[in-house]
């Protein structure tokens, strides 16, 4: 993960060539796992910065353990068809890692001889007197990182192999081997049967049923990326607040690496200011570009449509869903990075991936009247930069109220109100604003959504309507809302279903130094 042209968020590098993050901590968390022989699998979606980190382990490993890091990563499928080819392969990638050890190293002289090129096949029997024979003759404990585990986690062979890894596991108070094994990949070991075949009796047969969690967080905390920067700003000598920057990146982000480090490098590239309005800049110019993170979750989404339907509930309905461990696709999406346990409950991984999500099922909606009435509408609402908010909303009671009239299918509506407004606002602001929704006020009766347009923040509250009571609450709710973003205008649209109500725009509220400007649908 790069941050510019010099940055690194999770791993290691000369100094003279990146700035990086500070995982210090965590370092010395999975050298406590090494010291007790735990195996274990670092598993997180698309560019978390798995690879990178193994670089850190093997160089904060090796001042005490004999470090091999290899990687399945283009090694030909034909080598996993079967565990003995499996075997060969593994032995052959751990010669190339000695290539530069001293001549007289026994650890290379033999592994040189048993596993020379063109080597295709090792049986059970000799992998593990081989193994044995490495940790007897290696003057420290031999720790292997295997990187890029799902290049091979399509074959049964590879399932196999992990088999024997485990059996010398098991086996290792009475033959050497091992002190520890680290795989990296996106699948989770359990799941990667789900990539093979998929019987629901097979899916979850784990032969790495060994490994302990890795529990380990490895997103990008507001402290780090604030001290990164605080290095980045001193040797450009700039001027900028560090702690609020990288505290805005993490909310954006939840620390993810690769969001992280895109956010600041076209900062860097655009020469955006290191404020909030070039951090809102830089996040606007990320969604709307095709990178490898976000083509990668529309392929998993195609691949799972269950998981694609799941986060489109989660969206769209605002149902609070709770987060249990056993259900599959909650867990695929756990394991993907689309989807976070919030205290117990589901909540989409962070705004920027959020608003990617929003973005591509509206997407598949614009064919819809209300979306081609929003791009007819776009241009009536900007003026001098700032969105004129209050007419928006006029307008969208107008359509709605035609499209949607009486006699419409009311649960419908009140089940899609969320994703109506969403579908009127996206081609108004698309190509220059975003919006996300806050998850902590998202439910079935109240979403806050924040825009965030040319350096400017607006914040509208979508609620079911409940009586006068319950509004004049969410008034006040608003407007406590509105002091966290030290705004002075909020704006509420409620959706009604009963059959006598005056649809339209309400007379302005002055709460609390706060105006507020509510419409009835």
């Amino acid at each position: 993960m790069y941050f510019m042209k010099k940055f690194n968020t999770t791993g290691t590098c000369r100094p003279s060539e990146h700035y990086m993050v500070d995982i210090t901590e965590r370092l010395e968390i999975i050298r406590g796992m090494v010291a007790n022989g735990d195996y274990f699998c670092i598993n997180r979606g698309r560019q978390y910065g798995k690879t990178t980190t193994l670089e850190a382990i093997k160089k904060q490993l090796s001042d005490e353990y004999r470090v091999f890091k290899i990687s399945f990563e283009g090694v030909d499928d034909s080598y996993f068809e079967n565990a003995t080819t499996a075997n060969a392969a593994f032995l052959r990638l751990l010669r190339r890692e000695t290539r530069n050890a001293p001549l007289d190293d026994k650890v290379k002289e033999l592994l040189d001889e048993v596993a020379p090129r063109g080597l295709k096949s090792v049986d059970g029997f000799d992998f593990t007197d081989i193994v044995a024979e490495l940790c007897e003759l290696s003057s420290k404990p031999i720790v292997v990182l295997i990187d890029e585990v799902d290049q091979a986690g399509n074959n049964d062979g590879f399932i196999k192999f992990l088999g024997g890894l485990r059996s010398l596991y098991l086996d290792r108070d009475s033959h050497p081997t091992f002190q520890s094994v680290i795989l990296a990949g996106i699948y989770d070991i359990k799941n990667l049967k789900l990539k093979i075949r998929t019987e629901d009796d097979h899916q979850y047969n784990s032969p790495w049923n060994i490994a302990v969690p890795f529990d380990v967080d490895m997103s990008l905390s507001a402290k780090g990326i604030a001290d990164m920067l605080a290095e980045y700003k001193a040797d450009h000598n700039l001027s900028f607040d560090e702690a609020f920057v990288g505290q805005m990146i993490r909310d954006y982000t939840a620390g993810y690496p690769f969001l992280v480090s895109r956010i600041c490098q076209i900062i860097d590239a655009q020469q955006y200011t290191w404020d909030k309005e070039g951090l809102l800049k830089a996040t606007h110019d990320l969604l709307v570009e095709r990178n490898t993170l976000f083509d990668d979750m529309v392929k998993k989404l195609d691949q799972f449509p269950e998981l694609k339907e799941l986060l489109r509930n989660i969206l769209f309905e605002g149902k609070t869903r709770t987060f249990h461990t056993d259900e599959k696709y909650l867990q695929i999406g756990l394991m993907f990075n689309f989807l976070a346990n919030n205290n117990g409950t589901v909540a989409i991984a962070c705004r920027l991936m959020e608003t990617r999500l929003y973005n591509l099922f509206i997407g598949e909606n614009e064919t819809s009247k209300i979306f081609s009435l929003g791009q007819m509408d776009k241009n009536q609402f900007v003026h001098d930069g700032y969105i004129d908010m209050r007419l928006l909303m006029e307008r969208f009671c107008v359509h709605f109220n035609e499209i949607y009239r009486p006699g419409h299918d009311d649960q419908f509506v009140e089940d899609n109100g969320r994703k109506i407004f969403l579908t009127y606002l996206r081609p108004i602001i698309n190509g220059i604003g975003n919006y996300y929704c806050e998850a902590q006020t998202r439910d079935l009766t109240r979403t806050d959504i924040i825009i965030d347009y040319l350096g400017q923040q607006y914040i509208i509250e979508l609620k079911l309507w409940r009586g006068q009571s319950y509004n004049e609450r969410g008034e006040k709710q608003l407007s406590e809302y509105l002091e966290r973003y030290n705004l002075k205008t909020g704006y509420m649209v409620s959706f009604c279903f009963n059959k006598n109500k005056q649809s339209g725009l309400l007379p302005p509220v002055e709460l609390n130094g706060r105006t507020l400007i509510e419409a009835i649908v």
